[in-house]
């Protein structure tokens, strides 16, 4: 595999250290850590590791930066960086599965979402969404209009996981681009490749360096340095919901806007649609190896219907086969490491030992666990208590529209769902009651466009929403201007 910009050694890849700072360049005080292939044990690469010391450089260049690109300038960026990613998609797919352990299916795929946000968010650029208030509208008023224009925050942190390597690094920065927002990003240790190569592309389309540092290194080094800096005007983290707390208890006075995970469900009625419901549980358990905060986490079935559903989620589950990432069949590559897999397969035991019924799958083996659909799940099971991050597919049995929407919101989560149904009015029941960000009718809980808001309630995040548009709202402030008229 030719990677990019970086320096082949030993069979594997050093990334190149990204930092905008000029003192921090000059500094010595970098280590290095090396990554491994989830499915081979092989390296995959080495990067550098920050220090303290680069985390202050970082926030001094960023909040220090004061030339504003103009909307064009923005918009420049993001559309050669989308041309550059679409000329170079193979390659980005085949780093992703090579640190993450993810399929060549879902790499490829995440590549085209991240080409959607560029190019959403380089249109979204150049839109001018201030409005214009008349102020002559009541006794009070004067002849003078009000208008508002949107500037960019001085300094803001992004935090990223591992399971979506590149598109959740895409979705922040982007977005932060074209609001014109400098950016200090902190990925993930386990898939920094990814992140690293994409902030290459940012640089050769023209990215100005203090509008952009790419940090890694031990959390008391970084990330915590970052999230409480007073300069840090927002933190924006995707993750678990210990540290999303953590970091809202840290931050202080500052925007965050956090995305804790799901545990989401799939309601399937009686009167759904049994291949749609069948295919809609396969691919929203499966997909991306189960490690997406949308997948689908519980499967809610109606109990006249469960025999049948059942039956046909195990055919349908055939179809995903597990094996090597990097192979063109393989529709199941790995989850993060070995020791995902083992809390994978241990929460499957403890389901098992409590009347649940392994119908297809259940085999691990290093960080590979096979698609598994477990029937018969208690409903306070570790398993569907908790978010399950992995290639499992739970059924539970619940009695009615009632029963399925109470047991729907019993979790601390809120992101999103999926309800399968014919029916007009049970969908709209469901809209109306489920208590989590998004509701998706006749789909899986994770389908969205890329500058479609996104993001939930509870557990899940504070409400406050994602994607192309809602982004760019938190990365800028709206001033407000009055003048005669």
């Amino acid at each position: 595999m030719d990677v990019k910009g970086y320096t082949k050694k030993d069979g594997t890849y050093v990334a190149p250290h990204h930092r905008s700072a000029p003192d921090s360049s000059k500094s010595n005080n970098w280590s290095s850590k090396g990554n491994i292939n989830p499915y081979t044990g092989k390296p995959v690469g080495t990067v550098g590791q920050a220090a303290r010391e680069h985390a202050d450089a970082a926030i001094a260049a960023a909040s220090g930066w004061r030339l504003n690109l103009t909307r064009f300038q923005r918009f420049q960026v993001l559309d050669q960086s989308r041309q550059s990613l679409e000329g170079r998609a193979e390659e980005f797919a085949r780093l992703i599965t090579a640190e993450s352990g993810l399929c060549l299916r879902d790499t490829r795929y995440e590549v085209s979402r991240a080409l959607d946000v560029l190019r959403l968010a380089a249109h979204e650029t150049l839109r001018d969404d201030g409005q214009v208030f008349s102020c002559d509208i009541s006794p009070q008023g004067k002849a003078r209009k009000i208008f508002t224009l949107r500037e960019p925050l001085g300094c803001a942190v992004c935090i990223t996981p591992f399971n979506h390597p590149l598109n959740q690094v895409v979705h922040k920065l982007a977005p932060a681009i074209a609001a014109g927002a400098p950016v200090i990003l902190k990925p993930s240790e386990k898939t920094p490749l990814t992140a690293l190569r994409f902030a290459e592309l940012l640089y050769e389309a023209g990215l100005p360096g203090p509008m952009l540092s790419v940090l890694l290194g031990p959390t008391a080094e970084i990330a915590e340095p970052l999230v409480r800096d007073p300069r840090v005007e927002l933190v924006s983290f995707t993750g678990s919901v210990a540290v999303g707390k953590r970091i809202a208890g840290t931050a202080g006075y500052k925007r965050l806007v956090l995305e804790l995970g799901g545990n989401d469900p799939l309601i399937v009625l009686d009167d759904a649609d049994p291949d749609l419901a069948a295919t809609l549980a396969a691919e929203g358990s499966f997909r991306n190896s189960g490690q997406r905060c949308t997948a689908v986490k519980r499967i809610l079935v109606q109990e006249g219907i469960a025999p049948e559903f059942n039956r046909r989620l195990v055919a349908k589950t055939k179809e995903y086969i597990c094996g090597d990432p990097a192979e063109e069949g393989t529709r199941v590559g790995t989850v993060i490491d070995e020791q995902a897999a083992i809390y994978l397969e241990n929460v499957l035991k403890e389901a098992v030992a409590a009347g649940a019924t392994i119908l297809i799958g259940g085999e691990r083996g290093g960080a590979q666990l096979q698609p598994t659909v477990v029937a018969n799940v208690p409903r306070d099971c570790r398993m569907v208590a908790c978010e399950s991050f992995g290639p499992l597919a739970p059924v539970m049995i619940v009695r009615d529209l009632d029963d399925a929407i109470a047991v729907a919101n019993s979790t601390p989560y809120g992101l999103s769902s999926g309800v399968v149904t014919r029916s007009l009015d049970q969908a709209i029941d469901c809209v109306k009651r489920l208590r989590c960000g998004t509701v998706n009718i006749n789909d899986v809980p994770g389908f969205r466009i890329e500058n479609s808001p996104f993001g939930g309630t509870k557990d899940s995040g504070l409400g406050v929403k994602e994607g192309v548009i809602e982004a760019m709202k938190c990365f800028s402030f709206v001033k407000t201007v009055s003048l005669p008229w």
